[in-house]
């Protein structure tokens, strides 16, 4: 089975209790965001801040891959 990016995020951040203290949240609401595949747009930043999973992968709805992101020319889009 192939993980989410919220559950790559939990495993690089050293499991989901873990990233739920980094969160400032409870263990139940990261399941929660394992369990759905779901992360609330309030959290994708610091997930990101503290993972390095990728906005575009947590939450592709709110933030669509770019020609930045993709590894085109980030002058052309400075």
């Amino acid at each position: 089975m192939t993980q989410t990016a919220i559950q790559k995020a939990a495993s690089a951040a050293g499991g989901q209790s873990a990233l739920a203290r980094s969160l400032k949240v409870t263990p139940q609401a990261v399941q929660k965001m394992c369990a759905t595949g779901r992360v609330p747009a309030e959290r994708v930043l610091d997930i990101e801040r503290l993972t390095g999973i990728h906005r575009t992968e947590l939450r592709p709805d709110i933030y669509p891959e770019t020609p930045a992101v993709l590894g085109g020319n980030e002058a052309k889009y400075a």
